[in-house]
């Protein structure tokens, strides 16, 4: 599966299922622009569930690596959070990854092949045990301040996040994103004395 072929079929299927969902792309919209033959794409993934669970551990494995760059290279767990949101909003602001492939494809779960909606629960897996780490870090350093449990303010944190991704997409308008981002992460900082 390796290999630059095998990488510009993920971007591609990344892309088509950023744009289209998971129902409304073919093996030859990727062809068309990866421009190679259906056969080589399934040379490379035989089945579109096998890609898309490709795409899936890219996109978690990426995100996975941010989050573990964050913890080492920012003390502050609220700045750390403050960094992962920020992180998406120039995304979206860049246009470079306006959505997130794990909650969009949470969004079709009921629809989704099982062996996808396998890696769709490990990513809400792996993101939810790095806030719940984070949010008990600073609520321990009280520089977080909590309002309710670690594990409901971790779900908080996720559905604003996704939340407003998908607002900004709704309305095209980052603003929108980076105002619901900050009145979460505001909510979240210890009162000023």
């Amino acid at each position: 599966m390796h290999g630059e072929t095998a990488e510009r079929i993920l971007d591609a299927a990344n892309a088509l299922l950023i744009d289209r969902g998971y129902s409304a792309f073919s093996y030859a919209d990727i062809a068309g622009a990866v421009n190679i033959r259906k056969a080589s794409i399934h040379h490379h993934f035989p089945t579109k569930a096998g890609l898309v669970v490709a795409v899936l551990q890219r996109h978690r494995a990426r995100i996975s690596a941010g989050v573990r760059a964050l913890d080492e290279q920012i003390g502050d767990p609220l700045t750390r959070i403050r960094n992962y949101f920020k992180y998406w909003e120039g995304c979206i602001e860049g246009q470079t990854l306006s959505f997130c492939i794990g909650a969009l494809l949470g969004a079709e779960m009921p629809s989704l092949p099982e062996e996808i909606q396998t890696e769709v629960r490990l990513h809400f897996s792996m993101l939810t045990e790095w806030f719940e780490r984070t949010l008990k870090a600073g609520s321990k350093a009280r520089t977080i301040h909590l309002q309710g449990t670690v594990a409901n303010e971790a779900q908080m944190l996720i559905a604003v996040l996704h939340g407003a991704m998908l607002s900004a997409r709704a309305t095209n308008n980052c603003d929108v994103f980076r105002s619901l981002s900050q009145a979460a992460l505001q909510r979240l900082a210890p009162a000023k004395k």
